[in-house]
């Protein structure tokens, strides 16, 4: 053989191996995506119940609180919104915006819903209704959820982003459109950072 046919094969076989590492790069950075997209559909069964839950406990507190109709209406166009954007998200839990937006609905609805249940602590009535016993018990379990539910979801993420950034899958992840993920992050101020406070005990 030749030193042109050597030469030949020597490309050849590092085209070969070049390719197979890209198929390898690309087929893990698709596994990873998938693993958080499905993580995001775990977060958004919980927040859809969570939202289911919000009218009836607008509903049981009406009767109690009527004159806070205000903070009711707060509650439920921050549930609304956050319906919007938990929808807006599920259906394409890569675009980084939608996931930034959802963070924002949250954080305010937490803060409503955080609002109402301090209105709430003024009625022994409806500290002692059973209904509401009911929905904060639900609630609390949701909220509950929803925390390991966002944890496994930014865990799938962050194996994501550290797999599509290191070298050398990061010369590959730009090329097949793999764009960085954002984390589904916990609420900003401070007394928005705890769950909702749910107990009327």
């Amino acid at each position: 053989m030749g030193p042109v046919v050597i030469a030949l094969i020597v490309i050849v076989v590092l085209v070969i191996v070049l390719a197979l590492f890209a198929v390898g790069v690309y087929n893990s950075l698709v596994q990873l995506r998938n693993h958080y997209k499905n993580s995001f559909a775990q977060i958004d069964v919980q927040l859809r119940r969570r939202y289911d839950l919000i009218p009836n406990l607008v509903e049981t507190v009406k009767g109690y609180m009527a004159h806070e109709r205000q903070t009711l209406e707060a509650v439920i166009q921050a549930r609304n919104a956050a319906v919007s954007a938990g929808q807006k998200a599920a259906n394409n839990p890569t675009d980084g915006e939608a996931i930034s937006e959802l963070n924002r609905a949250e954080a305010q609805l937490t803060g409503t819903l955080g609002r109402l249940f301090a209105l709430a602590e003024a009625y022994p009535d409806l500290k002692a209704n059973t209904t509401m016993m009911n929905l904060q018990e639900e609630l609390a379990s949701t909220e509950n959820k929803i925390s390991f539910a966002r944890q496994a979801f930014n865990d799938a993420v962050t194996a994501y982003n550290n797999r599509r950034e290191t070298f050398p899958a990061n010369l590959f992840a730009g090329i097949f459109g793999f764009s960085e993920a954002r984390l589904l992050e916990a609420v900003e101020s401070p007394q928005q950072r705890e769950a909702p406070k749910v107990s009327f005990s």
